[in-house]
């Protein structure tokens, strides 16, 4: 009897189940060094306590996207071990900051399955949750991921297709409690500029670019224990590349948004993203955001909704005269972000 784990295929899913996944993972400060090593990060809210204590918390929260890795990392086993590839987000909620010292875990919910025509693969959608260590939710998520058949003879299974929401409402934003923008100080932050300076559908070029190593992505997609084969095993694609986690290209282009964004402090929801093409070790990543919307959540608060795009290309190129991404767009990712008002 064999002990070893060849993870899930697309037809070991079935709806309404719900995955436990192992192993639970104690976040420290050490999480924030490498996050920051990692990428060009310097937002002042997770990298200050002492700024983080005039917004009125305890201190530094780790990272909004530490957070997401490492809950995403503990579901790869179980969920995208087999994956052809990641497809994209709905219905992210950041529900509660996440400290050093804190316990993260993570479950998943299997909400929609579809087979694809070749017969060979399928479509997985999940509802995951994080939750600290006093089993309080930090994170909800839903997302998409291609999976293999492990048997293709496998009878397909009935199609169902979550109906998700294409925008969270501002109200189903969490903002933390005690958070205050009252005694905010630009000039620390990096930028002067607060929500009511950006216009809706004003684009904004990050101008900044970062090139890809194999090493920096490798060493990315480990601390976040992610196990996906296409990361790891240059010998699973046909043309013996390792594929870039999706997620490292979220937090680079994140990063790089800093530069025009930098008071965009907290991630609050993801409405939508998509890995709309391969990335590769040797690739130069660059980042543009578009405003989509603004809107106040609390006193001296606003929700700025950004459209942000990691692209190899021109900011503000995005589809071409077919509807479809351009072959140098890599991200788009729709998300919500708390800034002073």
């Amino acid at each position: 009897m064999t002990k070893t784990n060849p993870g899930r295929f697309f037809e070991d899913y079935r709806v309404g189940e719900t995955i436990r996944h192992a192993v639970p993972r104690t976040v420290a400060e050490g999480e924030r060094a490498l996050y920051h090593a990692l990428y060009p990060q310097r937002f002042a809210l997770h990298s200050s306590d002492a700024f983080a204590i005039d917004c009125g918390l305890d201190g530094a929260p780790l990272d909004d996207l530490i957070v997401f890795h490492t809950v995403f990392g503990k579901t790869v086993p179980d969920i995208s071990l087999n994956a052809i590839a990641n497809l994209g987000y709905a219905e992210g909620r950041f529900l509660k900051p996440v400290y050093p010292g804190d316990t993260l875990r993570a479950e998943s919910e299997v909400i929609g399955l579809k087979q694809n025509s070749n017969g060979r693969s399928g479509v997985v959608w999940v509802r995951t949750t994080g939750f600290d260590q006093n089993e309080d939710a930090v994170l909800s998520y839903v997302r998409w991921v291609m999976v293999r058949k492990g048997d293709v003879d496998a009878p397909a299974p009935d199609t169902v297709i979550p109906d998700l929401e294409e925008v969270l409402e501002p109200e189903a934003l969490s903002v933390p409690a005690d958070l205050t923008f009252a005694h905010y100080d630009f000039t620390l932050s990096g930028e002067r500029h607060r929500a009511s300076d950006y216009a809706i559908g004003e684009v904004i070029d990050h101008i900044d670019g970062t090139t890809i190593e194999e090493a920096e992505h490798m060493l990315a997609t480990r601390l976040w224990q992610n196990t996906a084969k296409v990361h790891f095993d240059a010998t699973h694609r046909p043309d013996g590349r390792r594929l870039i986690y999706g997620g490292h290209i979220i937090s680079l282009a994140r990063a790089l948004s800093f530069n025009g964004l930098a008071n965009a402090q907290i991630i609050a929801g993801i409405n939508g993203g998509v890995h709309a093409n391969p990335c590769f070790a040797g690739d130069t990543v660059r980042a543009w955001s578009e405003v989509l919307d603004s809107t106040p959540v609390a006193d001296g608060i606003c929700a700025l909704r950004l459209r942000l795009v990691a692209t190899r290309g021109a900011a503000g190129a995005l589809r071409g005269d077919d509807g479809k991404y351009l072959s140098d767009v890599l991200l788009d990712l729709d998300y919500w972000a708390l800034m002073p008002a």
